[in-house]
């Protein structure tokens, strides 16, 4: 017998799986929703007390329905379009998903009763902040997707106070490992490197690779989630953690790039192009309140990450990047991975 039903968006995603398979160990039932745009279905868990409904999260309608069948408990929203860079090329389909899809979600939440809405954000929200990144640092986003996932915390914020739905928010940062996309130009640096280097090719780098980024092992960061949900009762609606692997473990990318390389047996090949557009230069957080609240803790080191993403993909079947988001806005900007599908040659 299941203890409660846990709602999750993106189910079929890195995160969302990840979630799944964890609560339905943990003795629940899970009902998951996913497009299927950036994730895969080979994602999804085969187990009788899990079911999967391909649906986008801004039918509102069918969500609102799938829940009335189901006495759903908790909400955990993962599903987003979560493309900081191309956010700034596309800020209409990006921005549409990311806040009116949070906003279908937390509709349908409300309307079925749903005690506690558990969301998803992203350290895109601290912008061009000096790192490491603090819950309490002024957010100050520098591209479309990082201002709707503030406006969506916001939003949900003020859907709490009237409709008095726990609502907490999770930061997680570059995350990895099995189950990542790996198909998907315009977003996974470590993946896209991987899935280039495995064809021989040189990986392309924006800039001059400098820029310094931390990355969090899924696993971790799906203990932070399954911590928050236990604590729930104790933790004011509204509050944010960040997750992630704690300071000093940033990298460059052009390490990355020969970290990745290294799980090949190859060295990386690089081809440097112009900075993209509105990229931060460095970016990491301070995990400390969720160490302190949620008892919040890393087991998996970078390398630990490489390795566990890199075993992943060898096991599965080649993909071609799939350029599957329209360019909304092309000009001397844009980058030429995308307009001219550079990661395909």
């Amino acid at each position: 017998m299941f203890n409660k039903t846990i709602f999750i968006t993106g189910v079929a995603g890195l995160i969302g799986s990840h979630l799944a398979l964890r609560f339905l160990a943990l003795g629940h039932k899970v009902i998951g929703v996913d497009n299927l745009i950036g994730g895969y279905d080979t994602n999804l868990p085969r187990h009788d007390n899990f079911s999967f409904h391909h649906v986008d999260i801004l039918d509102n309608k069918a969500i609102t329905n799938i829940m009335a069948k189901s006495s759903v408990d908790t909400v955990i929203h993962c599903a987003a379009l979560a493309h900081e860079g191309l956010s700034v090329f596309s800020p209409n389909i990006i921005t549409r998903n990311i806040f009116s899809g949070t906003i279908s979600i937390a509709t349908a939440a409300i309307a079925n009763n749903v005690r506690l809405f558990i969301n998803t954000s992203s350290m895109a929200r601290y912008g061009n902040a000096t790192p490491p990144f603090y819950e309490h640092t002024q957010p100050q986003p520098i591209d479309p997707y990082g201002l709707a996932k503030l406006q969506a915390e916001q939003q949900l914020n003020l859907l709490s106070s009237i409709h008095k739905i726990k609502v907490i928010h999770i930061v997680p940062h570059n995350v990895s490992g099995p189950h990542q996309c790996y198909s998907d130009p315009f977003r996974n640096v470590m993946s896209i490197f991987a899935n280039r280097i495995s064809n021989n090719v040189p990986v392309y780098i924006y800039g001059d690779g400098e820029q310094k980024r931390s990355f969090s092992h899924v696993e971790d960061c799906i203990n932070a989630y399954v911590k928050a949900y236990e604590k729930a009762d104790s933790i004011t609606s509204g509050e944010v953690f960040n997750i992630g692997p704690s300071d000093g473990s940033e990298i460059t990318i052009k390490k990355l790039a020969s970290i990745v390389a290294k799980y090949f047996n190859s060295a990386a090949s690089i081809i440097h192009l112009p900075d993209r557009p509105q990229e931060v230069k460095n970016a990491w957080v301070s995990t400390t309140k969720a160490e302190n609240i949620l008892n919040y803790t890393t087991q998996f080191t970078t390398e630990d990450v490489v390795r566990d993403t890199i075993t992943w993909i060898k096991v599965n079947p080649k993909r071609d990047f799939d350029y599957h988001l329209d360019l909304e806005i092309v000009n001397d900007s844009t980058p030429k991975t995308w307009t001219d599908k550079l990661f395909n040659e």
